[in-house]
């Protein structure tokens, strides 16, 4: 199976976010998670989506997170689309603030996933505080991103 590990790996020795084909920040924060997973996938259960799919819809009530671990979603939050890969954890927000979704994912192609429920993960995190200190990171690299967003938005 070719999730997590491989970024993992890459990361280990030295390779940087950019130097990972196809992945993207919050890929690298995944692998974060890497010493978990086996955690993960005991409070965790995979889901499969078809093409087109969808996995969670804005206003639905935000009640999981989720790890890609095989083929590609899309997310659009408004309008604006990012495209989530193998490794990428979406729906993390659910965990801090339970309240309804603010965006839609769908598959673009086959998608298998690791849903965990909110409170099972919020368990993990109490029990391993380093599970919480890398969901801070993917938060953290998501506003960066929106920044960025931003800025160029408003670029003249």
């Amino acid at each position: 199976m070719k999730v997590i590990r491989p970024l993992a790996s890459a990361m280990k020795e030295g390779g940087s976010v950019a130097e990972v084909e196809g992945m993207t920040t919050t890929s690298a924060v995944a692998a974060g998670f890497e010493s978990n997973l086996d955690e993960m996938r005991a409070i965790g259960h995979e889901v499969s989506f078809g093409p087109g799919e969808v996995i969670f819809e804005a206003g639905d009530w935000a009640d999981a997170i989720f790890v890609v671990l095989e083929g590609e979603a899309q997310v659009d939050v408004g309008g604006r689309f990012h495209r989530l890969r193998p490794g990428d954890v979406f729906g993390e927000m659910a965990l801090l603030s339970p309240d309804r979704r603010m965006a839609t994912v769908r598959a673009v192609e086959p998608v298998r996933a690791l849903r965990i429920e909110a409170d099972a993960f919020l368990s993990l995190v109490r029990e391993s505080p380093e599970v919480g200190v890398t969901l801070l990171r993917t938060l953290v690299l998501r506003l960066r991103e929106v920044e960025q967003r931003i800025d160029a938005w408003m670029a003249p």
